[in-house]
């Protein structure tokens, strides 16, 4: 079968490795990928927003699985039209991607469906915001109700910094239309873990669990960026807690989003916080986690193809889920400066060293092939990804095969995994 996957990342560069083993594929396209996808499969020059296009080619190339990656195509609804025009696709229609798309419906979902979660309030007018905030207690979390990047979150700890991030986010427009409308949320803490799972509508099979490293800088410090590395499984998702979210969380918004008739197929990526309380949602996407991807999926021992054909056609009660016995953790290459300013075009040497060597994996974020070769092209520069046979193998292996990268201006965070030895 033809495959056309749809994103540029490390977490489309994951999905093609995994696409790449299944026996099923015999051609991989990628729309636009990058220069690590290129190696697996064919990358073509159609942007993840130019959906006329993503369209008319999958038709011409009579593709067989349309796989999205991405956010904003999903909560723009391509979906929708692959489906219109005969195209089978992986990932939820518009209405189901605003599970992502919305913080605002999703808080409502969750209040609705007495899904756990923490107390808020959803503000349209900026005036209303800063009157509720006046009542509120501090720290307090500030969420852009649409998209972001990953970067719409602001935790403020004084009145006056809330005023400030409301200003940010509704007035100076700091995220775009994402900033139209904002939540105010309850400051929660304990430890964040991350859970995705597959979905047909109706059955939800959890994948292994994960945890995500936000921050820029070591010990949780800087500004928040798209991740700077992860590692799975979580310590801390006990058994206890994967019972708590099955009966109370996962099944709860499925069922939730098939009764407000917005039948969810693809992946649920969930947020969590393990609160003194127990288990809170903090968010869902819609799609496959970044970093998450470039961890959980090394480790799945199923065809992936086999297992997205059964979330579209509703069968995936039929899948057995397994996930080998070990671990693995990935560490984000960056460009020194990320989240803010940084400089591109930085040779990258070193990449033949993941050759041949099992286990390990390096998934291209932001590179560029060009004339004086391979390139930084993007803030997030490649994920170093390793497994081991517990988590602390697993790191040390992962912060070996960074030193087999170089490029100028090479900046990572130190202590991606470091929680594992406090577990």
């Amino acid at each position: 079968m033809k495959v056309l996957i749809v994103g540029s990342g490390g977490r489309e560069h994951a999905i093609a490795t995994s696409v790449a083993k299944s026996e099923k594929v015999d051609k991989i396209y990628c729309a636009p990928g990058n220069a690590g996808i290129a190696a697996l499969a064919e990358c073509v020059a159609i942007g993840a927003m130019e959906f006329e296009k993503l369209v008319a080619f999958a038709k011409e190339k009579s593709i067989d699985l349309c796989i999205v990656g991405m956010d904003d195509p999903l909560v723009g609804g391509l979906v929708d039209l692959m489906e219109e025009a005969g195209i089978r696709t992986f990932g939820p229609r518009k209405n189901a991607a605003i599970l992502e798309g919305s913080k605002a419906f999703s808080k409502d979902l969750m209040k609705k469906y007495a899904i756990p979660t923490a107390a808020y309030e959803n503000f349209d007018d900026p005036d209303k915001a800063l009157a509720y905030l006046e009542t509120c207690d501090f720290p307090i979390v500030l969420k852009a109700d649409g998209l972001a990047l990953g970067k719409g979150v602001l935790i403020c700890n004084t009145l006056e910094e809330a005023k400030e991030g409301v200003k940010s986010i509704m007035l100076d427009k700091n995220f775009g239309s994402a900033g139209n409308r904002m939540v105010i949320e309850e400051f929660m803490t304990g430890r964040e873990v991350s859970v995705l799972s597959f979905v047909d509508g109706k059955t939800i099979q959890t994948m292994t669990s994960a945890q995500d490293h936000k921050r820029a800088k070591d010990g949780d410090q800087g500004l928040n960026t798209g991740g700077m590395g992860t590692f799975s499984p979580s310590p801390f998702y006990t058994e206890e807690v994967d019972t708590f979210c099955k009966k109370y969380i996962y099944q709860p918004t499925v069922d939730a989003m098939a009764k407000e008739g917005r039948e969810f197929k693809g992946v649920i990526f969930f947020g969590l916080m393990l609160t003194e309380k127990g288990p809170r949602v903090l968010e869902y996407n819609a799609r496959f986690g970044d970093p998450e991807a470039q961890v959980v999926l090394p480790r799945m021992k199923n065809d992936i193809i086999e297992v997205m054909e059964a979330c579209i056609d509703g069968t995936l009660d039929q899948i057995d889920l397994q996930f080998e016995d070990n671990a693995a953790v990935c560490v984000v290459l960056a460009s020194d400066g990320y989240p803010v300013a940084y400089e591109k075009g930085k040779v990258i040497s070193g990449l033949e060293a993941f050759d041949d060597k099992d286990g390990y994996y390096c998934f291209h974020a932001g590179t560029k092939m060009t004339d004086a070769g391979l390139v930084t092209n993007g803030g997030r520069v490649l994920g170093v990804t390793a497994k081991g046979k517990d988590l602390k193998e697993a790191r040390a292996n992962a912060y070996a095969a960074t030193n087999w990268v170089q490029f100028e201006n090479k900046y990572m965070r130190n202590d991606i995994g470091k929680a594992i030895d406090e577990a």
